[in-house]
């Protein structure tokens, strides 16, 4: 299938069309009815015609670098639907609903269904399993980390001239040793906190502060989403003109502890369960902050030559009100609803822009290949990824490949793998040939029920046998790591401030 990325005319090609899809309220300094960066494109071509649409798509603006600069954004726990691109209605984001209508909306975009996993295959190109860090999240008595073998996205785009690379947010990639730290795994620059669910406004983990500036420790009072948000709009506009650079925004919210500032939480006062509200605030500052990113993107010369990627790390939890829309299952689950994403990708000078949709499967480990191909920087071997920008813009297509999701984080284990619409889901013991205890299998056509309703293992025990085989085949691929997520907690005292000597 190839990509619909605009409304098109048989008769003359794509046509690029501004459309605001923001819903009402606002824009905190962006505005949701202003025309960003990206609408100077569109004037362009208005103007020039659609015949001059390539070459003027293949230009960056006026003083940018040929490469482009890169900003992936990631949530932490986003719903599906959350959303207003996805049709949510009860949660107000302007800037990512701005975003999607200046962009692309990934509609079929897969992460894990848990955070470490996702953001290791998102730094490597590589499932996880092939070293270790697929199973679980890295809990703060963790020994384990991303392995220093492993090339990384800031390590590839360094020799690629990339002098600024940044990381702002969480990182969860392993903090027991030094060589798992940001800084050694490619990063210049880093803030914020080395593991999850620390709390918003003291910034601890396990009763030690878990902040830092580069390798320092620093004590701060704010809200670690605007504290984050404010490094990041200084990162983007220290960044010189003529110099690609590379700022990975891993925000913590809206995950756990659900903690939101008062002015937020006025805003939902209509909701009466207390995790329910404070999780529409978190989100709300998410956006908030996003915005203001997004500002300092859009008032720099070369705004249309930089590429713009947001995605969750994995599904919402319904129980605090998150929603995933029509996929069944939530985080934690390898149903659609862990697993398939809100996503957005914005490039305008290379034509990825327009408030279009497009429907492939791609996902996180796709990020390093697609990101490499976008700088010009040939890709390592060894990658699981491919770079999607040739079916996003219509000169290619996504091959044919099977896509999988694993956990293992507590007793129970449960994967899955798609192959075409065929989606197979297992829970128990999967990966051995002779298991002592059967597997439970569920066969799912997900072009004719995408809610996954229906097990249809019964009527197809050839496509069954066929899809077991693919996910043994994938099991054999996993290699030691993180283990199961209470592994090494009994006794565990954190580091004074999280600061890792080792």
């Amino acid at each position: 299938m190839q990509a619909v990325l605009f409304p098109t005319s048989p008769a003359r090609g794509v046509v690029f069309r501004w459309r605001n899809r923001s819903r009402a309220g606002t824009d905190r300094g962006t505005g949701p009815n202003a025309l960003p960066c990206p609408a100077r494109v569109f004037l362009a071509v208005a103007t020039v015609g659609v015949s001059a649409l390539a070459s003027f798509a293949a230009l960056p603006s006026e003083g940018a670098s040929p490469k482009p600069n890169i900003l992936i954004i990631v949530a932490d726990d986003l719903g599906y639907a959350d959303v207003g691109f996805n049709g949510g209605k009860v949660i107000q984001t302007p800037n990512l609903d701005r975003l999607a209508a200046s962009g692309v909306n990934l509609t079929d975009f897969r992460a894990c269904p848990m955070c470490s996993p996702t953001r290791a295959g998102l730094l490597t190109g590589r499932w996880p399993l092939r070293f270790g860090m697929m199973r679980a999240v890295v809990p703060p008595w963790s020994k384990h980390g991303l392995p220093s073998e492993e090339k990384t996205l800031p390590e590839l785009l360094a020799g690629g001239g990339y002098e600024r690379r940044g990381i702002i947010g969480k990182w969860h990639l392993g903090h027991a040793r030094r060589q798992f730290l940001p800084l050694a795994q490619g990063f210049t620059f880093f803030y914020g906190h080395y593991n999850g669910a620390i709390d918003y406004f003291t910034h601890e983990r396990e009763g030690e502060r878990d902040w830092h500036l580069n390798d320092r420790s620093v004590r701060e009072e704010g809200y670690s989403t605007d504290l984050l948000a404010e490094a990041a709009v200084r990162f983007v506009q220290e960044s010189p003109v003529g110099k690609p650079w590379l700022l990975y925004l891993p925000f913590n919210a809206p995950h756990s502890p659900y903690q939101a500032k008062e002015a937020e939480l006025q805003k939902y006062a209509g909701i009466k369960l207390p995790n329910r509200r404070a999780y529409a605030a978190m989100v709300d500052a998410m956006d908030q902050a996003v915005g203001r990113v997004l500002a300092a993107v859009e008032a720099r010369a070369d705004c249309t030559n930089t590429l713009i990627l947001f995605f969750s790390d994995n599904g919402g939890i319904p129980s605090v009100g998150s929603s995933n829309g029509p996929w069944r299952g939530a985080k934690l689950t390898v149903y659609e609803g862990g697993t398939r994403v809100c996503a957005v990708i914005r490039w305008p000078a290379r034509g990825i822009s327009g408030g279009g949709r497009f429907n492939e499967r791609i996902g996180y480990i796709d990020v390093l290949p697609t990101v490499l191909a976008a700088a010009g920087i040939a890709p390592p071997p060894g990658l699981d990824g491919i770079n999607f920008l040739p079916a996003l813009t219509g000169t290619g297509r996504i091959p044919s490949r099977p896509w999988f999701s694993y956990m293992h984080q507590n007793e129970d284990a449960h994967a899955s793998v798609h192959e075409g619409a065929w989606k197979l889901v297992a829970h128990g013991d999967f990966f051995s040939e002779s298991p002592s205890v059967p597997p439970r299998l569920e066969l799912f056509n997900l072009e004719s029920d995408p809610s996954e309703a229906k097990n249809l293992a019964a009527q197809h025990p050839e496509i069954v046998t066929r899809l077991h085989r693919q996910l043994r085949d994938f099991g054999a691929l996993q290699k030691p790591g993180v283990g199961l997520f209470g592994e090494g907690r009994a006794g565990f005292q954190a580091p004074k401030d999280w600061i890792i000597v080792e």
